[in-house]
């Protein structure tokens, strides 16, 4: 359109100047020629100013394409212009686009590789498992089969407990029916009855029918020997035994005469018992104390000790206390409870009321009083005679360690708490605790200061602390003891 407009505008000019040329030429002819000219050239301005008028609005028009051809080239220079730049930015997203493909196919391949890995893996743990449950279905039947035999040998174990429960109560029978025999042999090798001031009972000299005993002796032929006044229906009295043999028998030796087991000895021949303590009177001062009690924890248990008193009543001979409980082990009296009567406590409230009215005499005699957790049995030997004996006391009990434990005082609270109504007041002597059932004749043993068994847990030497006026002595033998 631009080189259109421009070759009008040049053939106007050229004809203009073609037009001006020729009025010039004319104007030298003759005057008579000017009329016509001036209209001619009216007429010819007219026709130049419509041709102008004509020409201007052509040029205005080609003006104006030139104008909207402007803004295309301007449109089109900008259109480039956004081309090239979103050619750019495709390139440019090309590449992210290319990076981000290359990535992802190593992140791909990295997968898959880690895929197969984990295939792998799977499959070995597959494997494991099912080696581990072929295992452990072979070791369910290899625990079955454990049960099955540990069920097998815990009945084994309850019946060999059970055995051996009836054994030791046999073995404790026997004694006390040996001890009896041992008493009548004695008796019929005599004729007449120990010596006065002789030991109440000694191993080595059976049982002397003095009054404590002859007591007991009734008492056992016309109800039996009951263990716990409390609890009558687990106490297992003794058998009956015959009457002792009358003066008349035995001023009639046998022809031939057995020998004795050991022979008479005097009280003053038990020897060996180790430290002497003295209780003089009721102070709630006077106190042995062990601290601490227990090492270990005890599920049978043998106190033994010789003891002498005089007073009307047995104060408590021993108190076991923890911090839950002051009451765990106690041989126990107070002056409210019959005559010779102790409370043997383990785990308050459960006690056994025994009876010692023989220890009443102010002479010395020895006491042992044994206990297991198996079937709960318990047994009481005097002078070495099986005078009480009972079952199902604390079944499975089992004392705890780590407590206070005080000779001569019971305890109302950790180390203390003590009543003088409580209090024992004599003399103790040999005193010592095992964490088993000692059998008859290690008790006899005992009785004999012949031979301390072994394994004790705890002794009158073991003692941490006396107080009071508890009172410390040395006697090589008792009959030395004041």
């Amino acid at each position: 359109m631009g080189c259109l407009g421009r070759k009008t505008l040049s053939l106007l000019l050229v004809f203009m100047l073609v037009y001006l040329h020729g009025a010039s030429s004319q104007e030298t002819g003759p005057a008579r020629l000017r009329k016509p000219f001036f209209e001619r050239l009216r007429r010819l301005e007219e026709q130049f100013r419509r041709f102008q008028e004509v020409t201007l609005t052509h040029l205005q028009s080609i003006a104006s394409n030139y104008n909207v051809s402007y803004n295309i080239d301007a449109r089109f220079q900008s259109l480039e212009e956004e081309r090239q730049a979103m050619a750019l930015a495709a390139n440019r997203s090309q590449a992210i686009v290319q990076g981000d493909l290359a990535q992802l196919k190593t992140w791909v391949r990295k997968s898959k590789r880690r895929s197969q890995k984990v295939e792998a893996r799977l499959q070995a743990l597959d494997l494991t498992l099912s080696a581990q449950r072929r295992q452990r279905a072979q070791e369910g039947k290899e625990q079955k089969a454990q049960r099955e035999a540990m069920a097998s040998l815990s009945q084994a174990m309850q019946a060999m407990q059970d055995t051996l429960a009836g054994l030791t109560h046999q073995i404790h029978s026997h004694g006390a029916r040996l001890a009896i025999l041992e008493g009548r042999l004695w008796m019929d090798n005599h004729g007449t009855t120990a010596p006065a001031g002789t030991l109440a009972l000694t191993p080595s000299q059976p049982a002397k029918p003095g009054p404590g005993s002859l007591q007991l002796q009734r008492d056992r032929q016309t109800q039996g020997l009951s263990t716990l006044q409390n609890h009558p229906e687990d106490a297992s009295p003794l058998p009956l035994r015959p009457p002792a043999p009358s003066i008349r028998q035995t001023l009639t030796p046998p022809k031939d005469p057995p020998q004795l087991a050991w022979p008479p000895q005097r009280w003053g021949h038990v020897c060996n018992v180790g430290p002497v303590f003295i209780f003089p009177n009721a102070s709630t001062q006077n106190v042995i104390s062990f601290n601490p009690g227990f090492l270990t924890a005890l599920r049978a248990l043998s106190f033994c000790s010789w003891v002498r008193t005089a007073a009307g009543h047995l104060g408590t001979l021993l108190s076991y206390a923890t911090q839950e409980n002051d009451n765990k082990l106690v041989l126990h009296g107070r002056d409210s409870l019959a005559p010779g009567s102790i409370h043997f406590v383990i785990g308050d409230p459960a006690f056994r009321e025994l009876p010692l009215q023989p220890l009443l005499d102010g002479q010395w005699h020895h006491v042992c009083i044994v206990w297991t957790s198996t079937e709960g049995r318990y047994w009481l030997h005097v002078d070495r005679r099986l005078v009480a004996t009972g079952s199902r006391f604390r079944v499975g009990y089992e004392i705890p360690p780590g407590g206070s434990l005080v000779v001569g005082q019971e305890q109302d609270c950790l180390g203390g708490g003590f009543d003088s109504a409580e209090a024992f007041v004599g003399t103790v002597a040999g005193l010592a605790i095992w964490d088993r059932v000692l059998v008859p004749g290690e008790i006899a043993d005992l009785a004999s200061g012949r031979k301390l068994p072994t394994d004790a847990v705890l002794t009158l030497a073991n003692a941490t602390s006396v107080e009071g006026f508890v009172g410390r002595i040395s006697c090589s033998c008792l009959e030395h003891c004041p």
